[in-house]
This record gives structure tokens, sequence and C-alpha cells, in this order.
């Protein structure tokens, strides 16, 4: 039996993360190979992942991949199990490693395909690997949730208070410091739609039938309630939709005349919140 120093486990131990004292069982088990240590290291970490994969993963991240100079952009929704991990230098990499991978590789359609790309930052390994790597060292499962590319420039924001939320913004023209500004505001006021026809059309519908109703019952002149009713919708549209939102940095504009008044026309923005589907 091959002797194992204590320079060895230091050694290793350094490499892997991993208690001092897995690392010298797995080197014992190995006969003072590392390489076989490691191989049985994570196959370990694979054992105890795998009987604790019923875990809430209520805490975590989102992952951005953002930039006017880039052709594409991609949010990901990286969780995990407390909020100390969430704010983890290696999971705040890893959520953004899936997020340039995802704008920047193949695609995917689903968290699962993407894990099994290649990591943008550990070259030779998958995402998974990655993944299943840091489960190793911090032992909370981390789950993907979910994931968009956009074709186009992109700003971002990533929200990681109270309420942990995430915005990714297709932009033409502009900066990627008014494509930020956009993307706080609509972090903070969850716009329904960018647009007025965004909003769905029953429910502007019903809105105005509501109006219509009270306008009636305060005795308004049906001649003209029609006229009073397409003047309060603009109230309506304001609280729901990006462009006609009062600009929470300067509301006495609204978002759509910010992003004019800086040359840039926006065309797509994803909004999630954290385990809101």
């Amino acid at each position: 039996m091959a002797e194992i120093t204590a320079a060895a486990v230091n050694e290793l131990r350094k490499k892997t993360g991993l208690p001092m004292m897995d690392v010298k069982k797995a080197l014992h088990d190995a006969a003072g190979n590392e390489d076989e240590a490691i191989r049985l290291l994570r196959e370990r970490g694979l054992k105890i992942l795998g009987s604790r994969l019923d875990r809430e993963t209520s805490f975590g991240r989102f992952g951005l991949y953002i930039g006017l100079s880039a052709s594409t952009g991609a949010m990901v929704e990286l969780k995990c199990e407390s909020a100390p991990v969430a704010a983890n230098d290696e999971f705040i990499q890893l959520a953004n490693d899936l997020a340039k991978q995802l704008a920047t590789g193949p695609g995917a359609e689903t968290g699962e395909q993407l894990l099994d790309q290649p990591s943008p930052s550990k070259p030779g390994m998958t995402l998974r690997a990655q993944k299943d790597d840091l489960f190793n060292r911090i032992r909370e499962v981390f789950n993907v949730g979910r994931i968009v590319r956009l074709e186009g420039s992109c700003g971002g924001y990533s929200h990681n208070a109270t309420t942990v939320s995430g915005v990714l913004l297709q932009v033409e023209g502009g900066s990627d410091a008014a494509a930020k500004d956009v993307c706080m505001h609509v972090a903070a006021m969850r716009p329904m739609g960018l647009n007025k026809e965004d909003v769905p059309p029953a429910e502007v519908e019903r809105e105005r039938s509501i109006l219509r109703e009270t306008a009636l019952k305060e005795g308004k002149p049906a001649n003209i309630v029609d006229k009073i009713v397409d003047g309060q919708l603009r109230n309506f549209y304001a609280e729901r939709v990006l462009t006609e939102q009062p600009f929470v940095k300067e509301n006495k504009q609204s978002v759509g005349q910010f992003a004019a008044q800086n040359g840039m026309k926006l065309v797509k923005f994803v909004h999630w919140e954290l385990g809101k589907e």
C-alpha cells in the first residue's frame, strides 16, 4: 500500500476544494493515485447528489449574457437551496457561464440540453461537470430552470434582493447604460407588455366596459362617454405597457420617450421573478 503523505492530501484538497478526510479516504482507496482519487470523489459526490434531488431549491439568481456589441443575448434561471450559496462567486460564475453558452453556442431547448454543452470558463469540462463539481464542494442541489435566448443586441439587469428577478431586453441602437436603465425600470414596475398591442384584447375590452359603465352611472352624457373612456384608458396603458409607463428615473417622460431620446428602439423584453413561472 502506497504511503499517503500529508503533502499529497493537501495538494488534492486544494485541487478539489473537498474536506480533508474525504480527500484522504479517496487517496487511500486509490492507492495514492491522484487521478483515480479524483474519479472516486466525483462518483461519491454524484451518489450524494442522487439522494438529495428532492430538496427544495427556492433561492438562486439569473445568469445573463448581454451587451450591445453582441449579436445575441441570453438569460438562465439557476436555483439553489440557500441565500448564501446564491451569492457565492462560483455559483454566480456558473449562472453566467450557462447564459453565455446559451447565447454563443448552438442553442438549447431545455436546461438539461444546455448542461451537456461546454463550459465557457472551464476548458475541457461540460457545464454539467462544472455544476456537479460545485455541488461536490458546496453540497447543495442546483437546478437549471427557465432559459431564453434573444437574437439581437441585448441589455439586461439582475436584481438580487428581497425579490430576485432578471430582465433581458432586446434593443436596436442606444447604449449599454440606457438599456440597463430600462431593464431596471422593468424589474421595478413589472410591465405586462412592450406596446399597447401586447395587452390581451379581452383585458382591454373588460376595462373599457367597466369604465363606460362607471361613466354612465355618474351621469356623463352618452354621446361623449366613449371619448371619456378613451382618455381614461391612457392611464390603464400607463400602468401596464412599458413604452407608456412613466420612467422611474425621470417620471416627466415615458419609457418610450427615454428610449427615443437615447436613439434606442425597444424590440422585446423578458422579465422573470425567481420561482414564478
